[in-house]
């Protein structure tokens, strides 16, 4: 039997330039590379990891049915094939959350128990990578009776000896711990995805129709905040309990294996989760937070998904009617009618959230955000309307806009640091 082909880069590079390409010719063509690259041997991670982001993208913006169902196939064996190469660059948080891998970190109390009575047996604590195993001797102490002569005047008790006879393990500590008592063993836990449906790689939330695009993606020029405002109202459904911690615990696996932890999706609102259908394939879930969690601002947070993946998330704050906005799309999901989303999230947040004005904070646009510098963030919002709140800073932005006109002409880091140094906002 003949062994499988080696992946040469440019196999890739050509199922690259398939995304956000549409039309039969098109599906014809990536249904063509899957094919060859579902054959196809990976030597290393990196390599892998390209492959299985460009799937996932993929399966977000399918061009056709063939697509779609190839793309699962993919993704849903891809654990196999990371058996098989180096598991250490599957750990960056740019990237983790595959299939088939694990990661590892000390979450806080509300998170870890969420993810330990939900996975429990996936889950364990890293304790190569515990620094403070000696805190535990105070826990153990009155979990484990037994222990507490050894914790009591030995120099170096053995407390993963001791853990491993506490009965119920991880469960009984997130049980019978207080939660600032947890928070400050500074628990590393480590959870090996395996084939779990917590994995980026087989997330998805149900979807009875998948949007297939007909034709190129809607582009920023295309879209305009003020005539959506005026659109009619989005239709939002409130989800029932059971529904909405389905979703609730969707959305917090999602975080967590991306190695990040939103305050909303750790302290939700379960009896406020609302449902929005944005068109396009999009589904918005949001809520905001329990009263005794409550900020200063109002506090609401939401992700979204495009045809069942989960692609970005919101964090919002609104005080007097100013919202301020934290739009974050993952990053294998970026330049895809970002505009077009970005739009829509703002007209449900002005018709159900109340917000009258939009704030973006300058580290959104590149203070002190080099990523945001890179992709020139500043130009994303400034196109859909937002203006500097620096009379300064604005004159400087009509300047650019005017050299914006000449062929090949780009703004400099250094002028984008500058535009970065006030916020922008946007009036309803």
């Amino acid at each position: 039997m003949r062994a499988p082909a080696q992946a040469p880069e440019s196999v890739l590079d050509d199922l690259a330039g398939m995304r956000g390409v549409f039309g039969r010719d098109a599906a014809r063509r990536t249904v063509a590379l899957l094919e060859r690259l579902q054959r196809a041997r990976f030597r290393d991670a990196a390599g892998l990891i390209r492959f299985h982001d460009l799937v996932l993208y993929l399966r977000a913006f399918p061009q056709s049915p063939p697509v779609l169902r190839l793309a699962d196939e993919i993704l849903f064996t891809i654990h196999e094939r990371v058996a098989k190469v180096d598991e250490d660059p599957f750990d960056d948080t740019e990237v983790s959350g595959i299939a088939g891998t694990t990661i590892s970190t000390n979450f806080s109390f509300p998170a870890a128990k969420s993810l330990i009575l939900r996975h429990g047996r996936a889950i364990s604590i890293d304790w190569e990578n515990y620094e403070h195993s000696d805190r535990l001797g105070a826990v153990l102490s009155q979990l484990v009776p037994e222990s507490r002569e050894d914790f009591a005047i030995s120099a170096h008790p053995d407390a993963r000896r001791w853990f491993a006879k506490l009965s119920g393990g991880l469960k009984t500590l997130v049980t019978k711990v207080e939660p600032r008592v947890y928070d400050l063993l500074e628990l590393p836990l480590r959870w090996n995805l395996g084939t779990s449906a917590a994995a980026r790689s087989r997330t998805r939330i149900p979807k009875r129709e998948i949007f297939y695009h007909k034709g190129p993606f809607l582009r920023r020029k295309d879209i305009s905040l003020e005539a959506g405002f005026r659109e009619p109202r989005l239709r939002v459904t409130r989800l029932t309990a059971r529904a909405s911690r389905k979703v609730l615990d969707l959305i917090l696996d999602t975080s967590a294996v991306r190695y990040r932890e939103l305050y909303g999706f750790t302290n939700p609102d379960a009896t406020h989760v609302q449902h929005a259908d944005l068109g396009r394939g999009v589904d918005f879930y949001f809520f905001g937070v329990p009263r005794d969690r409550q900020l200063i601002r109002a506090y609401h947070a939401g992700m979204y998904f495009k045809n069942g993946v989960p692609i970005g998330y919101v964090e919002l704050l609104t005080r007097d009617g100013v919202m301020e906005v934290g739009f974050n799309l993952y990053y294998a999901f970026r330049e895809s009618e970002t505009a077009w989303l970005y739009a829509r999230l703002l007209k449900i947040f002005h018709e159900r959230l109340g917000a009258k004005s939009f704030w973006i904070d300058p580290y959104q646009i590149g203070h002190e955000n080099q990523e945001a510098i890179d992709s020139g963030a500043y130009w994303f919002y400034r196109k859909l309307g937002f203006e500097s709140v620096s009379p300064k800073l604005r004159i400087l932005s009509a300047s650019e806009e005017g050299k914006l006109t000449q062929p090949g002409y780009r703004t400099s880091p250094a002028t984008l640091r500058r535009l970065a140094e006030a916020g922008l906002l946007y009036r309803v």
